[in-house]
């Protein structure tokens, strides 16, 4: 049986996804040319409310986290949708070519869509580096270390007498007292057996 926990030694950061309309969380972002205007692709799930929006947008901003991030901009960008919550509400934004970037962070990177690749989960979009800027000098965050540091970076609020079911991969909650059996979920793919109940 394959051990996908392998999988988190692969070196990536992570990054807040912002696109005309909403943004996202994403660690799957490389590098994959140089010269004056390197080529980014980074993956989105297909049934993240984002991936819609890209394919309607022709630019996308990726901005660079730091292991001393505030855990809520990982919280709202990683575990709520844009269909049903503003997430800029709260959130100290710099707009750079009419693009939201995220203020507390490394820097940013705004990208021109160039290609999309499909595949069963993913979308892979590639992306030619249009502008960029270095914000402040700090330690960018590692998948492994938001892995190592998730309970901390990522707090679930309860409220009383109400249960909450906790994705320990990706920190997606569900709202109901019991997981349906065959229950998945939504954000990442694992099954109910990965799910902590608070």
């Amino acid at each position: 049986m394959k051990n996908k926990k392998i999988t988190r030694s692969i070196t990536q950061g992570m990054y807040i996804l912002t696109t005309n309309g909403g943004g996202c969380v994403v660690d799957a972002v490389s590098q994959i040319s140089s010269g004056d205007n390197p080529l980014i692709a980074v993956a989105v799930m297909k049934n993240n409310f984002t991936n819609s929006l890209l394919h309607e947008n022709k630019l996308f901003a990726l901005s660079v986290l730091s292991e001393n991030v505030d855990g809520n901009l990982i919280s709202t960008f990683g575990l709520k949708s844009m269909r049903d919550t503003d997430k800029f509400l709260n959130v100290d934004i710099l707009e750079v070519m009419n693009m939201k970037v995220i203020k507390d962070s490394i820097g940013y990177m705004i990208c021109e869509i160039v290609e999309m690749i499909e595949n069963d989960t993913h979308t892979l979009f590639i992306g030619k580096l249009i502008e960029a800027d270095v914000l402040k000098e700090d330690t960018p965050m590692s998948y492994g270390y938001y892995q190592e540091h998730k309970d901390d970076l990522i707090k679930v609020q309860t409220e009383n007498g109400k249960t909450y079911w906790v994705c320990k991969i990706c920190g997606y909650i569900y709202t109901e007292e019991e997981l349906p059996e065959d229950f998945i979920c939504p954000k990442c793919g694992v099954d109910k057996s990965l799910f902590e109940r608070k």
